[in-house]
């Protein structure tokens, strides 16, 4: 496993601390969960800007593509931008 160094604010670090002690887990730990999640979020997001430009571009198979996002994603894309 890499290892990161990383600088908080005091605000920043006080906050994932008392997420972590109401989590009953370590602030490092958190930190890792919290950075994934929000890795996956940012890359679905790509995923889904991606799909957008095929669509608006006429990619004959974004049809299929789309079919298999639900409406609501859908929805929350459009709302992002």
């Amino acid at each position: 496993m890499a290892r990161l160094n990383l600088t908080l604010d005091d605000d920043t670090f006080t906050r994932l601390l008392r997420h972590a002690k109401r989590e009953g887990g370590r602030g490092a730990t958190l930190a890792r969960r919290i950075l994934r999640e929000g890795l996956d979020a940012r890359e679905a997001r790509e995923r889904r800007r991606k799909l957008a430009a095929d669509y608006a571009a006429g990619r004959s198979d974004t049809r299929e593509l789309l079919s298999g996002l639900e409406n609501a994603q859908l929805d929350w894309f459009d709302a992002e931008d």
